[in-house]
């Protein structure tokens, strides 16, 4: 089976595009193809199926993973999809639940021998239907990056953005529902939904998940001050935070999100509209390539 490979040539990692090609290549593909602008990843991967492939290989970051996964994961599809990845991003979060290195030769004897692991994939309904298989966060997107300095980035890194929650407002006065049966109404800063186990280049958002556990580990950061916040941020770049008191924490097939005000949700960086916001575990709804070690 000869693997249908959907390169993205911007992804933050590449410094010479012809030597990556050649790397790539050398997977003996049936089909090579570069894209030219966002969206387009999808687009391929769709029109890999119509011509009866059933191996792709996702070639970039999360980014473009995300979008090949929405390109196959059409409910009516009943021939499965083998799913690859060579990261080339600067965060590539999910290959690292699957246990992925970065980079083309470290990738291409796990491609070849194509032994796959059947993962869950995630469906979001809010303003659109979106698919993904890493993480979905919703809340103070946008009021955050108002109040992110060079200084605090400095500071803190990859926790930037948490930290910042502590001076954002207002907070979010949410309603969510767990499996139709457990309801929590609560003031928060942030949604957390996921399958993988980490964000932001490799922070262990969700340190205990499992991609195919058919469950969903769901992260509900509650306001808090501003100390409580920076202790939490601390937590979180050790792994430590679900036993935290700052944050609320279960695992369910499904989660019915509202609030006021409206909380925008995106899925592995892509902001696919405002609550109220559905998602649903799809178990072992795909074959990917993972690691042999």
């Amino acid at each position: 089976m000869k693997p249908y490979i959907i390169f993205n040539p911007t992804a933050r990692s590449i410094t010479d595009r012809d030597v990556l090609l050649k790397q790539l290549r050398r997977l003996n593909p049936r089909k090579l193809c570069l894209t030219k602008r966002a969206g387009e990843a999808e687009t391929l991967a769709r029109a890999a199926i119509r011509a009866g492939c059933d191996y792709i290989i996702a070639a970039g970051g999360d980014g473009t993973l995300n979008e090949v996964i929405n390109g196959i994961a059409i409910p009516h599809r009943a021939r499965r999809v083998c799913v690859g990845i060579v990261p080339l991003g600067t965060a590539n979060d999910f290959a690292r639940s699957v246990g992925v290195s970065a980079g083309v030769d470290a990738n291409i004897d796990i491609l070849r021998a194509k032994q796959t692991s059947a993962i869950d994939l995630v469906r979001v309904r809010s303003e659109r239907t979106r698919y993904f298989v890493n993480v979905s966060a919703g809340g103070f997107s946008d009021l955050v990056h108002e109040k992110l300095t060079p200084e605090i980035k400095s500071t803190w890194g990859q926790l930037a953005y948490l930290r910042s929650a502590a001076a954002a407002l207002p907070e979010f006065h949410t309603s969510i529902v767990f499996d139709d049966t457990e309801r929590l109404a609560i003031e928060l800063y942030n949604v957390i939904v996921a399958n993988g186990r980490y964000v932001a280049g490799g922070l262990p958002v969700a340190p205990d998940a499992s991609v195919c556990d058919g469950l969903l580990d769901v992260l509900l950061i509650p306001k808090r001050t501003a100390g409580e916040m920076a202790l939490l941020a601390a937590e979180m770049l050790l792994g430590t935070h679900l036993s935290s008191g700052a944050l609320i924490f279960r695992r369910a097939k499904k989660i019915a999100v509202r609030s006021r005000p409206r909380m925008s949700f995106n899925v592995d960086g892509e902001l696919v509209g405002d609550q109220p916001a559905l998602f649903q575990i799809i178990p072992g709804a795909l074959d990917f390539v993972v690691s042999n070690r």
